[in-house]
Formats: C-alpha cells, structure tokens, sequence
C-alpha cells in the first residue's frame, strides 16, 4: 500500500484540552482514497484537512449512499498512542458496505491508513485524564447522477478529532425514555449497518425525549414494538437477577465493538451473559419487582453509560437507587485500563502506532 502525502503548510496551533468538547475541533491532515468500477481503489493519499469537491448530482446527497465508523487512539502513560480493535471496525464498515451496495475497503488497507494517519498527527493526541484522538472514517458514494442503483464511484476518507473527557462531572446515571411511537430500525432495513439514516431517522424522538428532561430514549423493535433494541446511539445492557440480558443481533441492532469486548471481559470473568429478545413487559416487571439491579448503555464515545431511571408509559422507574452500579463501574473501569494502557491487555485488543 502506497500512501502519498502532502503534509499542510500552515499548521494549526494544538488546542487546550479543556477546549475540547466532541467533533468539533479537527487535525491538520486527514486520508482520502478513491475508487472507480473500473480501477478500484486507488490514488491513497494524506492532505491538508480541508472541504472537498463533490458534484450536486453526488449520489450521497440523494440516496443516502454513506457509511461510517468511529474509533479512537489513546495516550497512555509512556506517552506512546495506540488504537482499540480497528480491524473490528474495519470488519464492520465492509459489514455495512455490503447493505448499501458500496465497494468494499480492504481490511489491511483500512488499519494502515489510520495508523499512517493518525502518526502524522500524533501530537494531537491529547493526554489529560479521559481525552482521546477521536477517528472517523466514512465512505460516500458520489456517482453523477440521479438514477438509482449501487455505487459505480466512491471516496473513502478519514478524519481525526481529539476530544474531552465524556464524563466531565463523572460517571452519572441518565434518565431514559422508552419510545413507543417511532423506531430506528426493522429487520430486512439498514440497522446493523453504520450508516447517516439511522441516525438522522432517531432524531426525532431523541428530540421528544429531551423536551420531556430525559437524556435519551430506549428503542423497540420495529416489528412487534414490544422487543428492546438499543439506547440511543448505543447498545444497551441490563443486570436482571446476577445475569446480564443484552438485545440479540437480529438484522436490526448496530454489532457494537464496545459490546462484544463487554460481553468478552464478562465472559472470561465467569459472568453469566444472555444474548436473547427481551420484551419491554419482561423489562417492566423486572423493574417492578426490583429484579433489574444494573441497566448500561456501551458505544466508542461514552465507553459505559450507567442508567438511573426508565420512564415507560409516565410511569417512572428507577434503577439501582439511581446510583452507577458496582458491575457497571467494574466495567467501565476495566475496559478504559485496557483503552488507555493502564493494565496489561491480555486480550490481544490494542495496536501500538
């Protein structure tokens, strides 16, 4: 893999990391590659970070031809930076390129363009306590033209953005709302894939549920409405009677990275797991009946987030006094030791750049 790089010149001065909020701040470079039916992939490049050129006609303005991941290097304690499982995103973008009838961007070619990245831009990788250098990668399709069909033309691009700490004020638990009128997916759909309508479709109840004073809303299925699926822009866990019960992956749940390396840490820790539909009335009467000792959400940006009150059909439930659980917290603790070079990955996740 050949990677041409034309370093910028006129380089921004490194933000104070307390300026940091999320996505809002970005570095001097970022990757971009193209691709053609007939070439593939091809012209890999490093430039100045700036606005691209794509015509009006750009098919990911039309049809939502648009994916994306999202991942984040680390400094850690010896000052060196390192990656958390990017060929798993790697493995998931292909996951979602294949949905959305994009090409696909090899796996290796992947992991070296953030490495190659994210070493050119290594000094703004921030070092205070729960700061990070925030990767996105994203892929649109930008065939010219208005017809419908997969994608003949495509630009795979990479972006970096250090960002602050997600829990300023510490590990607090959120209100939610579970939502019973819109949902963010159906089997069949385009869940499991990373790509911008998703989100744009959770928007709407995301914005009720702030109006109401919650933090964000718990999803059911899109078929039978009964069925819990995701938190937000996360996977969602619950600790029901000492076994933890998390949504199955039926075709319409994002395969969250930070969920499988939970269900990873609390399987070799002897945890009892359950992967499995969990209905909304099951969740009810745990909640009712004190049986759900724990609830969490899981995602790259927030890592854990504990939950301290349901809110379903105005009645209010809360969850473990409102206070972060002890398994949550073991959690959290342990899978940001391993993110940021605090104990010893015996799971073979990181990758030094």
């Amino acid at each position: 893999m050949e990677i041409k790089i034309t370093r910028t010149d006129a380089p921004k001065a490194l933000p104070e990391s307390s300026t940091l909020g999320f996505g809002k701040i970005f570095t001097d470079h970022m990757f971009v590659a193209d691709y053609s039916k007939s070439e593939g992939w091809h012209d890999y490049r490093i430039i100045p970070y700036g606005n691209m050129s794509v015509s009006p006609a750009c098919t990911a303005f039309h049809y939502g031809t648009e994916i994306f991941e999202g991942l984040k290097a680390y400094r850690t304690a010896d000052g060196s930076v390192q990656l958390f499982r990017p060929l798993e995103n790697a493995r998931r973008m292909n996951r979602s390129a294949d949905r959305l009838c994009m090409p696909q961007f090899p796996e290796e070619d992947f992991v070296e363009a953030i490495t190659t990245l994210v070493k050119l831009d290594e000094a703004w990788v921030p070092s205070d306590p729960g700061t990070s250098l925030y990767i996105r990668p994203f892929m649109i399709g930008n065939d010219e033209t208005l017809g419908v069909h997969a994608v003949d033309h495509a630009t795979f691009v990479i972006i970096l953005s250090p960002v602050g700490s997600y829990y300023k004020e510490g590990l607090n638990p959120v209100s939610i709302m579970i939502e019973d009128q819109d949902v963010r997916a159906v089997r069949g759909g385009t869940g499991e894939a990373k790509c911008g309508g998703n989100y744009a479709a959770s928007n709407r109840a995301g914005d009720r549920a702030e109006k109401k004073g919650y933090s964000q809303v718990l999803w059911l299925d899109g078929v039978e409405r009964k069925y819990i699926e995701e938190v937000g822009a996360m996977n969602v866990m619950f600790k029901i009677n000492g076994t933890v019960v998390t949504p199955k992956l039926t075709g319409s749940i994002l395969p969250g990275i930070t969920r499988k390396s939970i269900i990873e840490i609390l399987k070799k820790e002897g945890y009892p797991v359950e992967e499995r539909l969990l209905s909304v009335e099951e969740l009810a009467g745990a909640m009712a009946d004190g049986s759900l000792e724990e609830a969490w959400g899981c995602g790259t940006a927030a890592v854990v987030s504990p939950i301290g009150e349901l809110v379903y059909k105005d009645q209010v439930y809360t969850v473990n006094e409102g206070k972060i659980g002890e398994l949550t917290q073991h959690l959290y603790d342990t899978l940001t030791a391993i993110q940021w070079g605090k104990s010893e990955d015996t799971f073979g996740w990181t990758l030094k750049i």
